[in-house]
């Protein structure tokens, strides 16, 4: 089908920015004024080769259903050895499906997805990051139609994807930072 030559195609492209700053080149992302620190990409490549490989996904979109959220959170505070909060995207008319652990760069990560009426999904990628790492901005990353707001803020790394724009990505991002940050 034509959409998952589209979501391979975005996987493929996503593998060739980690590649490059595997190599150590510097890579410009979406239309953001400055190329993050290398370190920083793998989260990013990282979120979305996750978010093409989980969302086409019917019967098995994630590993545990948003109908055992207590247990989602107790499961991934542990495996990532600090608090989860799943945020809450209700009002802007995304429910959460449920989440997965995932593998990172620096560890265990975890990514929460999310549906809206319409069949549209959106992920949260969550990753532990080094304690000296110091806060970003959001940042935006756009290849092949899908967008990723990303940032970093104290132990974790966050990343927002979807296969919408930026317009529709952002107060999506806004909400998730708010309701995480203390």
């Amino acid at each position: 089908p034509p959409r998952l030559a589209l979501r391979a195609a975005a996987v493929a492209a996503w593998v060739a920015v980690g590649a490059l700053a595997g190599a150590g080149v510097g890579y410009q992302f979406g239309r953001d004024s400055g190329a993050p620190p290398l370190a920083r990409v793998d989260f990013v490549r990282e979120a979305a080769i996750a978010h093409a490989v989980y969302v086409p996904e019917v019967r098995h979109p994630v590993e545990v259903s948003a109908e055992d959220e207590a247990h989602l959170v107790a499961w991934l505070t542990k495996r990532l050895g600090t608090p989860v909060r799943i945020p809450d995207l209700g009002a802007h008319g995304f429910a959460l499906l449920g989440g997965r652990l995932l593998p990172a760069a620096q560890g265990p990560g975890a990514q929460f997805m999310y549906e809206d009426e319409g069949g549209q999904r959106v992920t949260l990628y969550v990753s532990v990051r080094e304690p000296a790492e110091p806060a970003t901005a959001f940042r935006y990353a756009e290849r092949d139609g899908v967008a990723v707001f990303y940032w970093v803020d104290r132990h974790f790394g966050y990343a927002l994807t979807a296969e919408f724009g930026r317009d529709v990505l952002l107060p999506l991002a806004n909400a998730v930072y708010h309701q995480i940050s203390p």
